[in-house]
């Protein structure tokens, strides 16, 4: 193993081993470890006790943190156009169809979320081996198929993500920026990991959330006791 920075024992120094923190102190500790020179991404990644192969364990969802995630993120809205001018007032930044559904078949994918209207799935459905991989292929689970898509433009833009549990069982996902203050990363956390129990499985057994652990770009990752989430 290389050795370690001076940033980086400094960070080792203030993390204890093997300790829970409550997410408030998890808050305020990720910024004092963060030494990179950009506004770095703030992740969260919760392990559940659920079994993802089996169709009634799957954890998927969606949610609108209260002070967004931090990050521009690019829309292109796939619609009719009647919806064209709706879209665009509503922030989106690329709008329109089959100009855009070709440049994605010749491999463009410029883009953080793709809305559309189930009228359009059926031109999309041939799109699925470019955007499939990339996560990019619209699903009404998580509000990128609806007839409302100005309204969906405008959740994204403000903060609106969805999620879905990996094959190991485990959710990652970022909850803001090292920017932010230490209060709103707590806000954006909890109101994710509230989110996650209210999607908790009929058929999981045991202990649903097992761990979960804050950390931002390049950093190490900081455990957050999962009884602390409501603390005040």
């Amino acid at each position: 193993m290389g050795k370690l920075t001076k940033n980086q024992k400094l960070a080792a120094e203030k993390i204890e081993a093997g300790k829970a923190y409550s997410l408030k102190e998890a808050s305020t500790l990720v910024k004092e470890i963060t030494s990179t020179k950009f506004d770095a991404s703030l992740d969260i990644d919760v392990r559940l006790g659920v079994d993802p192969r089996k169709a009634n364990q799957m954890v998927r969802g969606v949610v609108s943190l209260p002070h967004g995630t931090g990050k521009e993120v690019k829309v292109l809205v796939l619609c009719t156009p009647d919806a064209e001018a709706a879209s665009k007032e509503a922030g989106a930044d690329y709008v329109g169809l089959d100009e855009y559904i070709e440049k994605i078949k010749g491999g463009w994918t410029d883009i953080d979320v793709i809305i559309t209207m189930p009228s359009i799935m059926g031109k999309i459905g041939a799109l699925g081996r470019v955007l499939g991989p990339r996560g990019l292929m619209p699903n009404p689970k998580s509000g990128t198929v609806t007839m409302d898509v100005a309204k969906a433009v405008k959740e994204v833009k403000q903060g609106k993500i969805d999620f879905k549990v990996d094959k190991s069982g485990i959710i990652h996902t970022s909850v803001g920026k090292v920017s932010f203050d230490a209060d709103k990363i707590r806000d954006n956390a909890r109101v994710f990991i509230s989110t996650l129990n209210k999607l908790k499985p009929t058929a999981a057994k045991g202990t649903y959330i097992k761990s979960i652990y804050l950390s931002s770009t390049m950093s190490r990752g900081i455990k957050i006791d999962p009884k602390s989430i409501e603390e005040i």
